[in-house]
C-alpha cells in the first residue's frame, strides 16, 4: 500500500501523462488495493471540479477511452488538496491532511514542477518530516532536467544529498519507460548471433534520431532557455546511446545495469573546445510548410526575442573509447519541424571486403542496416541484400521485419509509475550518470553561448539543414531519415 502525492496536478504533465497512468494501471488491476492518491496544486478549488476536470482529460481517445464504472471506482482512492507549497504552514497542512485521512505511511512524491523549485520543495518536506522513513519508505521522482549543466547538475544534488538518501531518489526518463527502448537489451543480449557483430569490426556507424513535426507551442518561455541540446540530447539520446553501446552487466538488477551505462558514458571522449564545430552542429527552425500548412518561423513564435539564439536542431557526433567502439562514430541528433515525427536507433555495418555482384565498377551496393524505431511505430527491421527474380545476377535489397505496435498498449509512465511504487530503480538514472552525461555537453554548451552573432536555419517541414552532413567521416554517409529504404 502507499500514498501517491503529486505536487503540480493540475499542470499538463500531470493531465497528460501521470494520472491517465494512474487510470489505466488501476484499471488494469495493477496498482495497490489501498492505494491513495492525493492531486496538491494551488489551482485545485473543490474535489468535485478537479474529478470533472480529470474525467474529460481521461476521455481523450487514448487506450480505448474511459469506462464509466472503472472510473468511479478510481475516484474512491482520490483526494486532492488546495496548496501554492511556499510556507512552512503548507507543508504543515499537507502533513496534518495525510495523517487525518488514514493514508498510508508509504509516500511517494512526484514533482511535477519546474526544477527550480526542486531544492525547496525537497527542503521543505524534510523540515516538516515527511522525508524521513521511521514508519514507512518515502521516495521523490523528479522531471528532466535535473540542472541545466554540469555546475547546476552539481549543486542540485548537494541540496538533495542533504534532505534525501539516492535510494528514495526516482529520476525519471520516460523513454526508458518505451517498449522498444527496452526491447534493446533483451535484443542485445538475448541473441547470441548478434553479440560476435556488435563491435567496431562489423559496424560502420550509429545514429540515434529523434525528430518531431511540431514547433515548440506554448512551450516558448521554457525552451527558449533550454534548447534540444539540453531538452533531447542530454537526457533521452545519451540513455539510447548506453543501452546500444554497453557491455553486459552482472545481471539485470538495477546497479549492475546503472554501473555499467556509467562506465559507457565516461568512455565517451571529451570533445575539445577547438573541435566543437566538428562534432557539434545547431540549428533553428525558418517559416515552411508541414503536413500541407505554412508554419511560422521559431523567431515568430510568441515571447521569442528576435536575437534568439536558442537551437531547435541539435546534432553531435561522438566516440567512444573503449575496445569494443574505438573508431565507430555514433551521430546523435534532435530536432522540432522536421518533415515527419520519428524517434529510431540505426546500425550501418561495414561494407563486404569485396563487392561481387556490382554490374559496374562505379555500383556501390548499400551497407546493411539494423533500424530499431520508437516512436511513432516500435519496430525492429534488418536490411539485407539478395538476389532479384530472374535470369540476370541482379540485387535488391529487402527488410526483415517485426512490428511491436499492435501489441504495444501501454504508456511509458505506466510501468515507471509502477516500478517507483515498487522500488525498482532499474529505468531511472542515478546520480553520477546525470553528471557524467552533462559532462559530456558542457564543453558543446559553452561553446554555443559564446557564439551569438549567428545560427543556421533550415526550412519547418524539411529534414534539416545540409550543413549537419559536415559531422560524417566519410563520404556517402548521411542521415537515416527513414525506415523504408533509401
Amino acid at each position: 500500500n502507499c500514498t501517491f502525492v503529486i505536487f503540480g496536478a493540475t499542470g499538463n504533465l500531470a493531465r497528460t501523462k501521470l494520472m491517465p497512468a494512474l487510470y489505466h494501471l488501476f484499471k488494469d488491476g495493477l496498482l495497490p488495493e489501498n492505494i491513495n492518491i492525493l492531486g496538491v496544486a494551488r489551482s485545485i478549488s473543490k474535489r468535485e471540479d478537479w474529478l470533472i476536470a480529470l474525467k474529460k482529460d481521461l476521455k481523450e481517445p487514448a487506450r480505448g477511452g474511459l469506462d464509466e464504472a472503472v472510473f468511479e471506482r478510481f475516484c474512491n482512492h482520490l483526494d486532492c488538496l488546495r496548496s501554492g507549497l511556499k510556507t512552512t504552514e503548507d507543508y504543515q497542512q499537507l502533513k496534518d491532511y495525510i495523517k487525518h485521512q488514514g493514508f498510508s505511511k508509504n509516500i511517494a512524491f512526484y514533482f511535477s514542477l519546474p526544477p527550480s523549485l526542486y531544492a525547496s520543495i525537497a527542503a521543505s518536506l524534510s523540515d516538516i518530516g515527511l522525508l524521513t522513513e521511521d514508519q514507512g519508505w518515502r521516495r521523490v521522482v523528479v522531471e528532466k532536467p535535473f540542472g541545466s549543466d554540469l555546475e547546476t547538475a552539481k549543486n542540485l544534488q548537494r541540496h538533495f544529498d542533504r534532505y534525501l538518501k539516492e535510494s528514495q531518489i526516482y529520476r525519471i526518463d520516460h523513454y526508458l519507460g518505451k517498449e522498444t527502448v527496452q526491447n534493446v537489451q533483451v535484443f542485445r543480449f538475448a541473441n547470441l548471433l548478434l553479440e560476435p557483430l556488435w563491435n567496431r569490426n562489423y559496424i560502420d556507424h550509429v545514429q540515434i534520431s529523434h525528430a518531431e513535426s511540431i514547433g515548440i507551442g506554448s512551450r516558448s518561455a521554457y525552451y527558449d532557455g533550454i534548447g534540444a541540446l539540453r531538452d533531447m540530447i542530454q537526457s533521452h539520446l545519451l540513455q539510447l546511446l548506453s543501452l546500444v553501446a554497453m557491455e553486459p552487466p552482472v545481471s539485470m538488477q538495477a546497479e549492475d545495469l546503472r554501473d555499467e551505462k556509467v562506465k559507457l558514458l565516461r568512455s565517451i571522449s571529451p570533445i575539445p573546445k577547438s573541435a566543437v564545430s566538428s562534432h557539434a552542429f545547431r540549428a533553428q527552425y525558418a517559416a515552411g510548410e508541414v503536413d500541407g500548412k505554412r508554419v511560422k518561423s521559431y523567431l515568430q513564435e510568441d515571447n521569442i526575442p528576435q536575437d534568439s539564439v536558442c537551437e531547435t536542431y541539435a546534432a553531435l557526433k561522438l566516440h567512444i573509447d573503449n575496445w569494443r567502439w574505438r573508431g565507430v562514430p555514433f551521430y546523435l541528433r534532435t530536432s522540432k519541424r522536421m518533415k515527419e515525427k520519428h524517434s529510431m536507433i540505426a546500425i550501418c555495418f561495414r561494407q563486404t571486403p569485396k563487392q561481387f555482384f556490382r554490374t559496374s565498377q562505379l555500383e556501390q551496393f548499400e551497407p546493411n542496416w539494423l533500424l530499431i524505431g520508437i516512436q511513432p511505430d516500435e519496430s525492429l527491421r534488418m536490411e539485407l541484400t539478395v538476389k532479384k527474380p530472374g535470369l540476370e545476377m541482379k540485387t535488391k535489397v529487402i527488410s526483415l521485419d517485426a512490428c511491436f505496435s499492435d501489441e504495444v498498449n501501454k504508456d511509458a509512465y505506466e510501468g515507471l509509475l509502477l516500478d517507483v511504487m515498487e522500488g525498482d530503480h532499474t529505468l531511472f538514472l542515478r546520480s553520477d550518470e546525470v553528471e557524467v552525461s552533462w559532462k559530456i555537453i558542457d564543453p558543446v554548451l559553452r561553446s554555443w553561448a559564446s557564439q551569438r552573432d549567428y545560427i543556421a536555419t533550415y526550412p519547418a517541414g524539411s529534414w534539416g539543414a545540409d550543413e549537419s552532413l559536415r559531422l560524417f567521416e566519410k563520404e556517402g554517409q548521411r542521415w537515416r531519415n527513414s525506415l523504408e529504404p533509401e
